[in-house]
């Protein structure tokens, strides 16, 4: 078994502040991810599988899950994590208070990993993503959406942003491909522009065999 670090507990202002706009967090962000978050599910497969879905929050992504998959529901924030088991009241789902940078998960546990909006909101992105890739089975695969600069770009207005809205919810300076290149076993099978001119991306990840 994999002992965890809890390394968010290093930021005690992010997980602070994720309470407090814990109520406020569907009314800001649901409406508009719906759709991508929807069609970004739809690779689920349809035979059974066991999905851990890191990062879980709310539950914004629970409504649009198939049921026939055995689901793990991972946040560190309780006040998210409480109000996502409302959603998941039609699945086959554990809920566990716990960090993805550090998943208190045995190696290769899951088929498939699901990453939503939470590689641009850890300290760590490469963390997260190593981790994901850890308790994934050989050949399983990675589902990720979520706010990347391109490579090379300069984006000043979002860098000079992030010094304050890192602290407070999320990165404006993560670029994919350099998160990526810390976890060798991952390849790209996948990656579609989703929302804001492609600053949101779809990504299916699969793991070498």
């Amino acid at each position: 078994m994999n002992t965890p670090t809890q390394p968010y507990k290093q930021n005690p202002f992010l997980r602070t502040s994720y309470s407090l706009i814990a109520p406020l967090y569907d009314f800001i962000i649901e409406r508009a991810m719906r759709e991508a978050r929807r069609t970004s599910l739809a690779a689920l497969p349809d035979i059974p599988q066991r999905v851990l879905i890191s990062g879980a929050g709310t539950g914004l992504d629970l409504p649009h899950l198939p049921t026939l998959h055995r689901y793990t529901a991972l946040d560190f924030n309780l006040s998210m994590l409480s109000r996502a088991r409302s959603r998941g009241a039609h699945l086959d789902v554990d809920f566990i208070l716990g960090d993805s940078m550090a998943l208190p998960f045995d190696d290769g546990q899951f088929d498939i990993v699901v990453l939503h909006l939470i590689l641009a909101v850890v300290p760590e992105p490469q963390r997260v993503l190593s981790e994901a890739a850890r308790v994934l089975k050989p050949g399983g695969q990675i589902l990720l959406f979520d706010k990347f600069l391109q490579p090379g770009q300069r984006a000043p207005v979002r860098r000079l942003l992030n010094g304050l809205s890192r602290r407070l919810a999320t990165r404006m300076d993560v670029v994919f491909e350099e998160v990526l290149s810390h976890v060798p076993q991952l390849t790209v099978a996948s990656d579609i522009p989703a929302l804001g001119g492609g600053w949101f991306r779809k990504i299916i990840l699969n793991k070498i065999e």
